[in-house]
């Protein structure tokens, strides 16, 4: 969509433009978590975390990412990664593999996971109940 097509849709479609804002505060949210959550948890807690809200949107447990980009997104060596990954693997959490991640006990990861990963779920479905429902 184009800039001009956007601002036009916001403009002129109150629902869509209310959506936008909606979508907006709701990221805004998930944003300040996530700040508050690297300086806070583990960074065991953290992976889970960011794993189980990659896998949140979609329908497949296996996510397509490197643990490259996985070190990046949370801040840290690829080789710490790899440790922590191998935590949750030996708890049968998830299977790594090449180039991705397989969740294999989602119930699990996310008792490994820290409170923040529930309180951005909650506000998530709060915000956007279609996109997010409760689980």
């Amino acid at each position: 969509m184009s800039r001009a097509a956007f601002t036009r849709a916001m403009g002129s479609m109150p629902c869509f433009r209310s959506l936008m804002y909606t979508y907006v505060h709701a990221f805004l949210e998930q944003v300040l978590v996530s700040v508050a959550c690297n300086d806070a948890h583990s960074l065991k807690q953290r992976l889970a975390r960011w794993l189980l809200m990659m896998r949140d949107p979609g329908d497949d447990d296996t996510l397509r990412i490197t643990q490259d980009l996985l070190a990046e997104m949370l801040g840290v060596q690829r080789p710490t990664i790899t440790n922590a990954a191998r935590e949750l693997e030996r708890a049968s959490f998830i299977a790594p593999g090449r180039r991705q991640v397989t969740i294999l006990d989602r119930q699990g990861l996310t008792k490994a996971s820290c409170e923040c990963y529930q309180l951005v779920r909650a506000r998530l479905s709060f915000h956007l109940p279609k996109t997010y429902p409760e689980n």
